[in-house]
């Protein structure tokens, strides 16, 4: 048996759960800005080192102090971007030149904390159990349900569904993936959140979508 296997299913805390090969990476173990917030078992599939990932998440500027929070369970596709706030550029003047970021007299434009505050369109948040097709981009303050698929070369600019397939630029609803009982349920469940002796058990469940025994396993929380 691996090394970074458990009888329960991979190890989480491991970098590199498939043991042959290193273009998947579990992101929680290599990620190091503390405001970059990733859940167990959410992966990064990258050819060329995926434990770089950081390096996808641009203008992430710490006096802003915005986060990127990636839930669990995730599955992210090569070249995926994340547009932070820092990105922002005030639009309420006749100028959005940034004029006091190169100094030289031009200082005294320099935004104020008030100023970047009022930029910021907040955190941007990624549920649970997504998956991001490749090279697709997600700008500042997205919130994107749990279950959601997006489409690759997607340009996310509005808050995504849960179970709900988007894709094109900018990115534009296709469907649900179930029918609205269906992901209600599903969000009642809540299955990223099961030990993993629980989710290795219930495996048949979650590949092959019984939604009669989804309406057995919510109605076994009440």
């Amino acid at each position: 048996m691996p090394t970074n296997t458990l009888k329960w299913g991979p190890t989480p805390t491991m970098p590199f759960p498939v043991s042959d090969q290193h273009r998947i990476c579990y992101l929680k173990p290599v990620v190091t800005n503390p405001n970059i917030i990733i859940g167990d078992y959410t992966y990064y599939d990258d050819s060329d080192h995926p434990e770089w990932f950081e390096k996808n998440v641009l203008f992430h500027d710490e006096a802003i102090g915005d986060k990127l929070i990636i839930g669990k369970f995730c599955a992210i596709s090569a070249g995926v971007t994340f547009i932070m706030n820092g990105a922002n550029h005030q639009m309420s003047g006749f100028s959005t030149y940034p004029f006091g970021l190169f100094g030289h007299g031009w200082e005294q434009s320099t935004p104020s904390q008030n100023d970047l505050a009022a930029l910021s369109k907040g955190d941007t948040v990624i549920g649970n159990d997504v998956w991001i097709g490749r090279e697709a981009v997600i700008l500042p303050g997205v919130k994107v349900g749990d279950g959601a698929i997006i489409g690759a070369q997607s340009v996310v600019t509005h808050d995504v569904p849960p179970y709900s397939i988007i894709a094109g630029n900018p990115a534009r609803f296709i469907r649900r993936r179930f029918d609205d009982e269906t992901v209600y349920l599903l969000i009642k469940l809540r299955w990223w959140d099961w030990p993993a002796e629980k989710i290795t058990k219930n495996l048949d469940f979650l590949v092959n979508g019984d939604k009669e025994q989804l309406a057995q396993l919510t109605a076994e929380m009440k």
